[in-house]
């Protein structure tokens, strides 16, 4: 990426890991006191860095970030912190409906799983790290509050995916993680287009509930709640993503909770 120089813009960077600045349009006021208490890392899904920020600025897309991270660790400031940016669309955690308003966005540069969904390098997450680290220690986020897109929006979105180094930012004291449940074989004879109803589904439903994804919680294994499965299996069991419910995926999700004393 080209380098963009700081100046004097109305928009002045909130942390000391800002490389650049690039002011989107694209911003509101936060509502409901305005109190940042939650981090979204997405995924750009975007061929380059430059394209992202064209699309981020265009303010007939309607979309923004606080911050984008490029491939080779740059960091570019586009929304200030104190603003609303519209980077979680619907989304819900814990009932908490508009988390635009409640949260700060990073766009992390990666084509996503459409475009070969290359890994995040290291100098890349380096970055993410320190940007991360800094605004959930200035915002005081409590770590299960680190969370992907897809964990807010688990019916729209998959990023920044399976491949995103979860593990390596709780290590670093950024968000919730706990070593997941060794993989059994996959269920037997179930498919992701049955519907399936059973009270392992029902307990895998309210575990998700009670950690804070939006799941119906009737017992049954359709595909909105596969989804929900995969988004929490994404991020916090990758080794198989496959929407459905095994010893695994519970075992670690009953471990993420009873680590926060719940």
């Amino acid at each position: 990426m080209s380098t963009v120089p700081l100046k004097p813009y109305h928009l002045a960077p909130d942390s000391p890991f800002v490389d650049q600045i690039a002011p989107s349009p694209n911003i509101g006021k936060r509502r409901g006191g305005g109190r940042v208490d939650f981090l979204i890392l997405h995924y750009t899904g975007l061929e380059s860095a430059r394209r992202s920020i064209d699309v981020l600025c265009d303010p007939r897309c309607e979309v923004s970030c606080h911050y984008l991270i490029d491939d080779d660790g740059a960091v570019v400031q586009m929304v200030s912190e104190v603003d609303r940016a519209w980077h979680a669309g619907l989304s819900s955690w814990h009932g908490v409906e508009d988390i635009n308003s409640h949260s700060i966005g990073i766009e992390i540069q990666n084509p996503g799983h459409e475009n070969g969904y290359p890994t995040f390098p290291d100098v890349q997450m380096q970055a993410v790290e320190a940007l991360a680290g800094d605004i959930r220690r200035r915002h005081s986020i409590r770590p299960e509050h680190v969370l992907a897109h897809s964990d807010i929006a688990p019916q729209r979105k998959i990023d920044p995916g399976e491949k995103f180094d979860w593990e390596r930012l709780a290590e670093a004291g950024i968000g919730h993680w706990v070593q997941p449940r060794p993989l059994s074989a996959p269920p037997a004879g179930r498919s992701r287009n049955e519907h399936q109803s059973d009270e392992k589904v029902a307990l895998l439903q309210e575990l998700l509930a009670t950690y804070g994804y939006r799941v119906e919680r009737d017992g049954v294994l359709d595909a909105s709640t596969q989804k929900v499965i995969a988004a929490f299996q994404r991020h916090f069991r990758p080794a198989r993503v496959d929407g459905l419910p095994d010893e695994s995926t519970i075992g670690t999700l009953e471990d993420l909770i009873a680590a926060l004393g719940h």
